[in-house]
């Protein structure tokens, strides 16, 4: 796992004096930490419209473990259109039930490398070749490198864009973030529960954001 580390210390208030339990020294050093999980992808091979499931919680205690933090929160974020947060019970049959209830509620289009013929299912992100049919999408190829007024570069940014409309559709229902308080040096999180990353695109190197803040 590799680590992304950007620190920023609180400027704009006096250090503070607190305890994590009752009982504990009062704590003075403030910590506010950002940082970028690298997910490296469960398999290799090319993207095949796969969902995964990760634990995000080795991950997390050790960036908990190395801040010190005794007091605070974690603020996560996906950082992909087709990833999503969520807690729950990290176990392997729930996640294939998860990978299951996700399809039928936003299934793949016909069209796509998952899809079936003549299922009927059909999403207007997956017309490539009409798009981009906006100037806010123009905008965002260009400002990404995309010089889409080339006619070959254009096709060369269709060729690569995925028929995934349904893993765009399944990211939103799992919602992109997630806020877990820490007490005690520990994240306050309940006895069978754990926060993964749900990817309904990959299999694919996926990054997660992590926000860090508290007293130590």
């Amino acid at each position: 796992m590799a680590l992304q580390r950007r620190s920023s210390p609180f400027t704009e208030v006096e250090p503070l004096a607190m305890a994590s339990v009752r009982g504990q020294k009062p704590m003075t050093v403030s910590v506010c930490e950002y940082i970028e999980l690298d997910i490296p992808s469960p398999s290799e091979g090319a993207p095949a419209q796969e969902i995964h499931v990760t634990d995000l919680m080795p991950h997390l205690n050790r960036v908990l473990e190395t801040s010190g933090v005794q007091q605070g929160y974690f603020n996560l974020l996906s950082l992909h259109t087709t990833t999503g947060l969520t807690i729950n019970e990290n176990e392997r049959r729930l996640a294939e039930d998860i990978k299951g209830w996700l399809l039928k509620l936003a299934p793949p289009d016909d069209r796509s490398e998952n899809g079936i013929p003549g299922a009927g299912v059909r999403y207007l992100h997956n017309d490539i070749d009409q798009r981009p049919d906006s100037k806010a999408e123009r905008d965002r190829c260009l400002e990404n490198g995309w010089d889409i007024n080339d006619p070959q570069v254009l096709e060369a940014w269709r060729a690569q864009e995925p028929i995934n409309a349904h893993a765009h559709l399944c990211a939103m229902l799992l919602g992109s973030s997630e806020t877990i308080p820490i007490v005690g040096g520990r994240m306050v999180i309940g006895q069978w529960q754990s926060v993964m990353l749900v990817d309904v695109d990959g299999p694919r190197k996926r990054k997660v954001g992590v926000q860090i803040v508290g007293f130590g």
